[in-house]
């Protein structure tokens, strides 16, 4: 799920990119790639990112953490935004990042990226080992479901106060908001949205964008 934002029929979604999406090219290129590939619906909608890059330019975000990668949409398109951004970027797809690998070099970003092939829990757990606690403007998880909570008690941890943790694929194509639903990803964020509804380390806000983005603000 992901390359279209929920709930909206074809010609509102056009409508929405005809009049918001300011997609570069080589952004474009590579939204278009993704699309043919089997597992297209990981790609996160280019409206979600264009609100995420907003919303990190405002904050002035110089460091930036990703969790899940794919085929570096996301990251291409932030470092594009941001020339002073530095992301890290976690995935454990030689396959998949190595797609993003060629378009962040094709558009002179790649400098700026470090890419950590592991499991995601792993690289945080030594970023944290050595001393990067509170270093990050923001980080944006993107990921298995089911270790999603675990990446953001992680991220609470690496993301500076006043700092931005978003939250892709929060409302799971409505599959969250229907108990007949009870399938492992279904469940785990489900319960992870009850979850961060009651958690005071942060501001909170569910934004219907692309599949359900949640926005944190820790405090």
């Amino acid at each position: 799920m992901g390359h279209f934002t929920l709930g909206l029929g074809e010609k509102l979604q056009q409508y929405l990119l005809d009049h918001s999406l300011r997609e570069p090219e080589i952004c474009r290129r590579l939204r278009g790639y993704t699309l043919e590939m089997p597992n297209a619906a990981m790609l996160s909608s280019p409206e979600q990112v264009q609100l995420l890059a907003l919303l990190c330019g405002m904050l002035g975000a110089r460091r930036g953490l990703e969790i899940g990668t794919f085929t570096g949409y996301t990251t291409l398109r932030l470092t594009l935004a941001l020339p002073e951004l530095e992301m890290i970027c976690c995935d454990v797809s030689e396959e998949y990042t190595s797609v993003g690998r060629t378009y962040w070099q094709e558009a002179g970003v790649s400098d700026r990226v470090d890419l950590r092939l592991a499991p995601a829990g792993d690289t945080l757990d030594r970023l944290l080992a050595e001393g990067a606690r509170d270093s990050f403007d923001f980080a944006y998880i993107d990921a298995d479901k089911t270790g999603y909570r675990g990446y953001i008690e992680r991220a609470l941890q690496l993301v500076r106060p006043g700092g931005l943790i978003a939250v892709d694929n929060t409302l799971w194509g409505g599959a969250v908001a229907d108990p007949a639903e009870q399938d492992e990803d279904t469940v785990a964020l489900r319960e992870l949205n009850r979850w961060l509804h009651g958690l005071e380390a942060c501001d909170l806000s569910m934004v219907p964008v692309g599949d359900g983005l949640t926005l944190l603000r820790r405090r």
